[in-house]
């Protein structure tokens, strides 16, 4: 029987888990992307604390026009803005089982390009 697309992404998600966790040093930065909106967390696994968060849910960003990948970028840009004054300057990415392609890639180079090490 074939998997569906939920429990393929699950596995590779477990997958991906099992190599990548985030710590006070170098937290993880984790992407849920959802039919409409994106989300961006940075998470630190040792306490099991979110430092920081943005979505395409915030007002600034759901005003802006452009596609979803254009409001990615714009997600990305302001989850490195809000690391960067927050003192996290270096993360462990984590694309949780999602390719790395389209909006999640869009998200990740946005975020790099203003400063976020990963």
């Amino acid at each position: 029987m074939a998997l569906t697309k939920q429990k393929r992404r699950e596995r590779i998600k477990m997958r991906i888990r099992k190599i990548v966790s985030g710590d006070a040093e170098r937290p993880r930065l984790t992407v849920f992307r959802s039919n409409k909106q994106i989300y961006v967390q940075i998470i630190n696994d040792l306490t099991g604390v979110t430092l920081v968060s943005a979505s395409s849910r915030s007002k600034e960003i759901s005003e802006a026009e452009g596609s979803k990948s254009e409001k990615a970028g714009l997600v990305g840009t302001a989850i490195a803005k809000k690391a960067t004054a927050a003192g996290i300057l270096s993360v462990v990415f984590d694309r949780n089982g999602y390719l790395y392609h389209g909006r999640v890639k869009t998200l990740a180079e946005a975020a790099r390009k203003e400063g976020l090490k990963f």
